[in-house]
């Protein structure tokens, strides 16, 4: 498990010659699949920003990341910070903010997002935009995650808290 916060600033290296291409500055999340689908590499001062897919990367460890080359021209998806996002339901309710973010570097599966208000399971991730994290109201997950809103309780469903 990776946190957001320890893989910023990470170097990134070419493999065999272990040249430096650059240190991480964001990752890239498709919020509706619930994984990091690409790296941002701060190159310099004078040099553009790389972007390298997740899938391109050889090795991801906690001192560094490892890029090979594919080959292929990458298409490079609009990037949004997920840390520092305000979070809404769909119903557009405030959620509080993302704090960070925990994955599995190996598949860049979200396992959680960790929010003001406490752990978000990465299920309830809806999507991700220059607004906001947007996220399912959370049926099923009342015993984890965060706390529910008082305008998310039906008359009549819940009983005493």
């Amino acid at each position: 498990m990776m946190l957001f916060s320890r893989v910023r600033g990470l170097p990134v290296l070419t493999p065999g010659d272990a040249d430096r291409i650059g240190a991480v500055r964001a990752l890239t999340v498709d919020a509706a699949s619930g994984e990091v689908t690409h790296v941002r590499i701060r190159r310099g001062r004078l040099r553009r920003e790389a972007v390298v897919a997740w899938a391109d990367l050889g090795a991801a460890g906690p001192d560094m990341l490892i890029a090979r080359p594919s080959g292929r021209p990458a298409e490079v998806p609009p990037h949004h910070d997920l840390v520092g996002s305000r979070v809404l339901t769909e119903c557009g309710e405030e959620r509080g903010t993302v704090l960070d973010a925990a994955f599995d570097p190996a598949t860049a599966r979200i396992e959680a997002v960790l929010t003001t208000l406490g752990e978000l399971p990465a299920d309830r991730l809806l999507g991700l935009g220059d607004h906001a994290l947007v996220i399912r109201t959370g049926g099923g997950h009342h015993g984890r995650g965060m706390p529910r809103g008082r305008t998310s309780r039906r008359a009549g469903a819940g009983g005493a808290a």
